[in-house]
């Protein structure tokens, strides 16, 4: 079984469409992610796969993207107070 290692993806894309491409690719792999940077739990085929869809779309003058492999051995910190999704108790489907 493939070992899944947690990496930080980040970009800086400087044209919108360029820009929204990027952020679905980033959410096909990401577990969580705020604005440019998000977390993602990557296989090395899931990890060479993400750079290669990237790679592809960047303006390589312009847009810059990177991924950075966080260590396992570091606790996780994390800010505020994390709160349970909650149902409503009505959906309204117009």
């Amino acid at each position: 079984m493939t070992q899944r290692k947690l990496y930080l993806a980040a970009y800086d894309i400087t044209d919108p469409s360029r820009l929204r491409r990027a952020l679905h690719v980033l959410r096909d792999y990401a577990t969580g992610g705020q604005k440019s940077v998000f977390e993602c739990f990557l296989t090395p085929a899931e990890k060479r796969e993400l750079e290669t869809r990237m790679n592809e779309l960047l303006d390589h003058e312009a847009d810059r993207f990177f991924t950075l492999r966080l260590c396992p051995r570091r606790k996780t910190l994390t800010l505020g107070i994390g709160t349970r999704p909650v149902d409503p108790t009505c959906f309204y489907f117009g």
